[in-house]
């Protein structure tokens, strides 16, 4: 009897050694004269124990992890392919606990199937939600997705289907869709996992996105650091292709849509829609004033939905399971699961998704496990390079939009990187200047001078130059940043510069040493 044994395929297992796992493994079991087929799946997010190695066993799978290939030997002879006891032993999969008390809708087949079997897919419900969209107006699809309170998972938050009303009512003879997948925030990796874990479901939530504004064609543009997640999305694209899920008639719907994955430089600013739509038609990747939005004017002139890839992800399971369903999950006006990613000094680091509504210190302590070696929290940034640090003190904070902006927060695209008590902050604030100043656009005053002049500021705070003065200074430049900056790049690095001055100022403040030589 064949036995199947899953060995993720996945950026963060491949970096450390899942390849060289799966190549030990199929030796051992030829060596053994053993049956054993080997998939690649996606991961499931329990990063630190990856390789984890997962054996099926009747209707269950059990877990090994990490795996190193000196330890596969010694699987085998603890029986592993038959579940047997070892010290690298988990149990069953789903009852592991950073699993087992997660709400998986977006992430249900991630680490469950392979990636680019289309079978899999559909065993798992895929498809489902394409199939009920077929058979609706497209009116009728824009409302579901409206009712069901989806909001924009990249980091804005703007409601999900007024976006897509407003391209399908705009006028025009040709429509696009394009998937920001430009994941480039710190401490991120959602969008890679489901190009890399569960392509078919970003397919198929462009496919029904399509057919709710009649666009015609889609693109996924991507990075040029994620070159796994391209070739899987790819080959995705192909198979779907072939089996008549894009093309001139969508599932034999007799509507057209197809797709292409394209890749960016390597840009930060164009993770900002006006740029990645310039970068899209070949021109320099900076920002466009606004209006006219991109869901008028946007791709070549033309009306264009552009949604992140956890947004589109969410689609199908909306479309599926229905508007009420995924809105009864999160709280206030955050609806539905999200994909939080746990990164930094952090003992569990890896994704759980769940309903909005957890506070801060649930995520970092009872999830995450507080830091990997031990040492106090000191702070957590939130929704990347670009969000507010957060204190211990806030920790009771609610996971939601509306809590976070109340205190000068943001939830981005849901990073969460955890730092214990020996960062210092007032480094942490020139680095946001920094990278403010490095990844520019240029095309807008604020953020081009502003982050130059913000880091020069810093500076002179660090070395005890008028340190009052340099600090009121630096609160006038995140100011004019936040109010003028043409796009978020500008507008939102005032959030790390500020909520570390705020929280804390004993890092702003000169040394006793620097105070004596003066």
């Amino acid at each position: 009897m064949t036995v199947t044994v899953f060995v993720p395929g996945d950026s963060a297992a491949l970096a450390v050694g899942a390849d060289k796992v799966a190549a030990a493994i199929v030796r051992e079991a030829k060596a053994r004269g053993l049956d054993v087929q080997v998939v690649r799946n996606g991961s499931r997010g329990l990063l630190w124990l990856e390789p984890l190695v997962e054996v099926r066993s009747d209707h269950h799978r059990v877990a090994y992890g990490p795996v190193k290939v000196s330890d596969v030997p010694s699987l085998f002879d603890a029986n592993f392919l038959e579940g047997g006891e070892h010290p690298l032993f988990h149990g069953q999969t789903k009852d592991m606990p950073f699993l087992s008390r997660q709400t998986r809708l977006t992430f249900s087949r991630c680490g469950v199937t392979d990636p680019l079997s289309l079978e899999d897919y559909r065993h798992y419900q895929g498809l489902k939600g394409l199939e009920k969209a077929i058979a609706m107006a497209p009116a009728d699809i824009v409302k579901q997705v409206a009712d069901s309170g989806l909001r924009g998972r990249g980091g804005a938050g703007f409601p999900t289907g007024i976006k897509w009303k407003t391209v399908l009512d705009a006028p025009g003879d040709r429509k696009y869709i394009v998937c920001n997948a430009d994941e480039g925030d710190s401490g991120t990796f959602s969008d890679r996992m489901i190009m890399e874990g569960d392509p078919f479901v970003l397919i198929e939530g462009m496919a029904i996105a399509a057919l709710a504004t009649e666009a015609t064609k889609g693109y996924v543009y991507t990075r040029s650091e994620y070159p796994h997640a391209i070739r899987v999305m790819t080959e995705a694209v192909r198979i779907a292709r072939e089996a008549g899920i894009l093309g001139p008639s969508v599932m034999g719907s007799g509507r057209a849509f197809d797709m292409e994955v394209r890749m960016g430089a390597g840009a930060y600013v164009c993770g900002e829609e006006t740029s990645l739509l310039n970068s899209l038609e070949g021109k320099r990747g900076i920002v466009r004033a606004k209006p006219p939005l991109p869901a008028l004017q946007g791709l070549f002139g033309c009306p264009t939905v552009v949604n992140n890839v956890m947004s589109l992800a969410s689609v199908p399971v909306i479309m599926d399971r229905g508007a009420a369903f995924y809105r009864d999950y999160g709280v206030g006006r955050s609806h539905g699961t999200i994909p939080i990613q746990l990164a930094g000094n952090v003992k569990h680091g890896g994704l759980y998704e769940t309903a909005f509504g957890l506070t801060l210190g649930e995520l970092v302590y009872d999830i995450g496990g507080g830091t990997a070696n031990g040492r106090p929290v000191k702070a957590v940034q939130v929704g990347g390079p670009l969000g507010a640090y957060f204190p211990p003190s806030l920790f009771d904070t609610i996971f939601d939009y509306e809590a976070f902006a109340a205190k000068d927060g943001l939830i981005g695209h849901a990073g969460i990187v955890v730092f214990d008590d020996t960062v210092d902050m007032l480094k942490q604030a020139r680095f946001a200047m920094e990278f403010c100043a490095v990844e520019s656009c240029g095309k807008c005053t604020p953020c081009r001078i502003g982050s130059t002049r913000g880091v020069e500021t810093v500076d002179r705070i660090a070395h005890g130059i008028e340190p009052e003065k340099n600090r009121a200074l630096l609160g006038d430049l995140c100011n004019t940043m936040k109010f003028g900056s043409l796009c978020a790049l500008g507008g939102f690095t005032p959030y790390p510069v500020m909520s570390a001055m705020t929280h804390f100022p004993e890092d702003f403040a000169p040394t006793p040493l620097v105070e004596a030589a003066e």
